[in-house]
């Protein structure tokens, strides 16, 4: 099997390669480009492996006038900037000693150690320089079953690292096939294992939730992780019945968004770690879940975005229907201007201006945005 496209056909993917191939040395494409170009999935990053070490990569580099970045240095990668793109170049490594995030490695000279070392199967895939697939692991039939499963032993995997739990769960909602389930072994490896979470930082944990709930529809991964007790121990109290019913409202083409899925998911946030805008956005959705305005008043009240939001995740949370056009509606109050002004009070000051300007805000919303500024002033 072969692999193709721009990313790999690229000259400054080609000279990378070719730079180490021409010294005698293995250089293969790896990972995440092989995985997405094989499922058709764009392409982002190009990392390459090889059998040359870190300083002989240097040395390479910069015999053919390429800038060299030891980037990751005591773990093999030296990143090579070539026609402005930097490409992550990696010393074959097996581990010799794993402590949680971090492991003691060793370079080695061979593929399949490498392949080892890797978190699931379909990310163990490698490629040459004219798209030859090399599957050391027997990765490719999980891939085309779109089947995510942990390389080896799946509790020896997710001691390496705890975060693989989340990586688990994520890469299913991307990658995985929603009607063939779940890996039986990932799944009881996760359960057994889900007590280190609390272990890694909000950051880490935040950016995984991120990119899960971010996908086109991770209902079912999602529902897994309550089922095996994984989803309590990011979000404390958090239920997964209402994201599948939030999935199947969203719009047509409307892009996934986190806070969205996080508001229906509920539970406590403490172990995230949100942006101040973020957790502004998700206060006055909490409040406007809680009361009946319409999508019109949302509109006015939290904009376009948010006020959508708010009335899909109400329909989701209480299983009804959207109301008939409630984008347009939420629109015409998004745009809505309230038309009185201080000045139009002149016989008001202080507290008991801001308190009528208030009050009849109050009026022209309750009217549906319909009653005149000479009405209010009447």
């Amino acid at each position: 099997m072969r692999v193709s496209g721009a990313w790999l056909e690229a000259p400054a993917t080609q000279e990378a390669l070719h730079l180490l191939e021409k010294a005698g040395y293995q250089a293969y494409v790896v990972g995440g480009c092989v995985r997405n170009a094989l499922m058709g999935v764009a392409v982002t990053d190009v990392d390459i492996s090889t059998n040359a070490r870190p300083q002989t990569v240097i040395a390479l580099a910069e015999a053919a006038g390429l800038r060299a970045v030891p980037t990751g240095l005591e773990h093999g990668t030296i990143t090579v900037v070539i026609a402005g793109e930097g490409f992550e170049i990696t010393t074959f490594r097996r581990d010799v000693q794993t402590h949680g995030r971090h492991a003691t490695v060793e370079f080695s000279d061979n593929l399949a150690e490498d392949a080892a070392r890797r978190d699931f199967t379909m990310n163990a895939l490698y490629a040459r320089a004219d798209g030859q697939v090399i599957d050391p692991l027997g990765g490719l039939p999980d891939l085309m079953a779109r089947r995510v499963r942990f390389v080896g032993d799946a509790p020896a995997r997710i001691r390496e690292d705890y975060l693989r739990i989340l990586r688990f769960f994520r890469f299913h909602a991307q990658y995985g096939d929603p009607e063939g389930g779940l890996d039986a072994d990932a799944l009881a490896a996760c359960a057994a294992g889900a007590d280190g979470l609390l272990h890694l930082s909000a950051e880490r944990v935040t950016a995984e939730l991120r990119k899960l709930l971010s996908a086109a529809n991770p209902a079912p991964a999602v529902a897994a992780m309550a089922q095996c007790g994984v989803l309590t121990h990011v979000l404390p109290g958090a239920e997964a019945r209402a994201l599948p019913v939030l999935v199947h409202l969203e719009p047509a083409g409307m892009e996934p968004d986190f806070l969205r899925r996080l508001v229906v998911l509920g539970g406590e946030t403490k172990r995230l770690r949100l942006t101040k805008a973020e957790v502004r956005a998700l206060g006055q959705m909490h409040i406007a879940l809680g009361n009946l305005q319409t999508g019109a008043a949302l509109g006015y009240a939290l904009g376009q975005k948010l006020a959508e939001t708010v009335l899909l995740a109400r329909a989701a949370l209480l299983e009804t229907p959207l109301p008939q056009d409630w984008q347009a509606d939420i629109a015409r109050g998004a745009q809505a201007q309230f038309p009185l002004h201080a000045s139009d009070l002149p016989h008001l000051q202080g507290p008991a201006l801001g308190a009528e300007l208030r009050r009849l805000e109050q009026v022209w919303i309750a009217s549906n945005f319909s009653i005149s500024k000479d009405m209010l002033l009447r």
